[in-house]
């Protein structure tokens, strides 16, 4: 049997991308310190949480053990092992997910570029008024 976690990576992917500024798939997977950690820093100011939420989508995150969080269930983890026709399989599935994540990433960019242009305006008009 490959060497896995038996928690969930489709859990601890949603909760790195819904949650991840906290550090909720930290504490999922039993890194409390580190979990804290980014709950401070807001998951290290962004790139921390991105570095993560990369990890766990290429199944290379670990647990407080050191085992690799790789099967999507928990029941896939007690029933088999991960064969290398899966990896093919969920790359394709991994990178839609990424696209979709980078897209979304972009118009939050955009919207926070466009906030602070109004925001700068609004300052400078204050100023001179």
């Amino acid at each position: 049997m490959a060497e896995g976690s038996d928690r969930s990576r489709l859990v601890a992917l949603v909760l790195c991308g819904v949650l991840g500024f906290f550090g909720a798939h930290r504490f999922y997977s039993g890194k409390v310190g580190t979990g804290i950690l980014q709950l401070l820093t807001f998951g290290g100011l962004g790139v921390w949480w991105l570095y993560d939420l990369v990890l766990i989508s290429s199944g290379g995150f670990r647990d407080v053990d050191g085992r690799r969080i790789i099967f999507w269930t928990e029941d896939e983890s007690l029933h088999r092992p991960m064969g290398p026709g899966d990896r093919g399989e969920l790359t394709a599935e991994i990178l839609d997910e990424i696209d979709g994540l980078r897209a979304e990433v972009m118009e939050l960019t955009e919207r926070v570029d466009f906030t602070e242009r109004l925001l700068t305006k609004q300052r400078k008009s204050d100023e001179f008024s």
